[in-house]
């Protein structure tokens, strides 16, 4: 028997021997909207904590939309028309509307690639669309600081617009507990400065910072406070089944609407589980969050809490982008070199964290708990030997060889990797 895992654009099989016990750990079915235009529409005309978008843009003269880097599969093909067609209803000109790709320190998304993420023709051939750039000092504001130090700098074309709207999707986020809504702002549109202080050492290693958190996540309350000294926001939320078939779309103030559609997915996504395993198997999610071993390690966060400790996890990832940007091959080199410890001393007592360095940092999280194997055909074997972790060519091959040495012959499965939080519940 085969068992699909997501990898890059296709699945990648692995084959199931007859007496490996499977415990598979998916998302519970979700519902999925049969119309989803008329929901899209609908949820525009009906706010949460907020009146129909088409009355919040009467009167408005600027308008600016976020919009997710292409690490995310938001459904922006489905989203964007309605939302910029209800800005044109309520007497904004096309000229006075930007779209900003929340890009937070990650690559600009240009050309075909901005073409996938916005799907939609009508909306690149009539509106801008262009991208936010972290370290561009002057396309910021200066907002002062919150009550925990960080300094507060925004993307000046979002501040400054009448009407600001964020969309995005609703998932698990292995440091802001949830994806989306205050999260597209801050780091999706925040200047470096912002970025590199809530993703330093102290943020980074609350226990708090973690999946499906918000209660007490530092990380969390500081992207509440920058909303707030922001003022007025609406989001756009989304949350997509395993097949990336919409569920659920709300739309409204942007702090309410993302708790309901947190309240939603949560229900789905977060799995109790009655046993902890010695090897795991799992994904970074499939296209297009694993084009890179960065966003890999998001793979490697989710599953801890079922995993005993010294346990085996196998993370399986396309990486057809290659380590990620040239910071966080950086700080791999550093980790290799000086080793877990000798890095996390050298990193503690920063006020500014060197870009993507946090991500090292929470590989880190699961390297010093278990034991990660990860299986890919997109990095060279340089860029194999800067991950930290062992690398596999095959998935079948090391699961047999790990159960000859166990003698257990249980294995969990998550075929669809961080998008689904595993918790350990003992039974009664």
């Amino acid at each position: 028997m085969d068992m699909q895992l997501n990898y890059g654009k296709k699945n990648l099989a692995i084959e199931i021997e007859p007496d490996w016990d499977i415990t598979l750990i998916k998302k519970s079915e979700m519902p999925v909207i049969a119309n989803p235009v008329q929901a899209v529409n609908d949820s525009l005309s009906n706010g949460v904590h907020a009146a129909a978008l088409l009355q919040e843009a009467a009167g408005c003269k600027s308008a600016c939309i976020l919009i997710c880097d292409i690490t995310r599969p938001v459904p922006n093909h489905l989203i964007l028309g309605p939302i910029l067609r209800c800005l044109l209803e309520g007497g904004l000109r096309k000229e006075n509307i930007t779209i900003l790709v929340a890009t937070g320190l990650h690559r600009p998304n240009q050309g075909e690639e901005l073409e996938e993420l916005v799907g939609d023709p009508w909306v690149l051939e009539n509106f801008t669309v262009e991208n936010h750039f972290a370290e561009d000092d002057s396309a910021h504001l200066n907002m002062g600081l919150t009550g925990r130090g960080t300094p507060v700098k925004i993307d000046q074309r979002f501040v400054d617009s009448d009407l600001r709207i964020v969309t995005g999707l609703v998932e698990p986020h292995f440091m802001a507990g949830f994806s989306g809504g205050r999260k597209v702002i801050a780091p999706g549109i925040a200047h470096q400065d912002t970025i590199k202080t809530f993703h330093n050492f102290r943020f980074m290693s609350d226990p708090n910072v973690n999946n499906c958190i918000l209660d007490d996540n530092p990380l969390h309350l500081e992207q509440l406070e920058i909303v707030k000294k922001i003022g007025k926001i609406f989001a756009v939320n989304t949350v997509l089944d395993e097949e990336r078939r919409l569920s659920f779309i709300n739309y409204g103030e942007i702090i309410e609407s993302h708790l309901d559609a947190v309240k939603f997915v949560e229900q789905f996504i977060i799995q109790k589980i009655d046993r902890k395993f010695d090897i795991l198997v799992t994904s970074a999610a499939g296209y297009p969050l694993d084009k890179t071993y960065y966003q890999t390690v998001k793979g490697m966060i989710g599953p801890l809490d079922i995993l005993t400790d010294g346990g085996d996890l196998i993370v399986v990832s396309a990486c057809s982008e290659g380590l990620g940007s040239n910071h966080f091959v950086e700080a791999q080199k550093r980790l290799v070199t000086l080793g877990d410890s000798l890095f996390l001393s050298e990193i503690k007592s920063k006020t500014f964290a060197d870009i993507d360095e946090w991500q090292t940092q929470m590989q880190i999280k699961a390297t010093s708990s278990v034991n990660v194997h990860l299986f890919t055909e997109g990095l060279t074997e340089k860029e194999k030997n800067l991950t930290g972790v062992n690398i596999i060519d095959s998935v079948e091959g090391k699961i047999r060889q790990l159960m000859s040495k166990k003698y257990d012959k249980r294995l969990a499965i998550i075929p669809e990797g961080p998008y689904i939080v595993p918790k350990y519940v003992p039974s009664d």
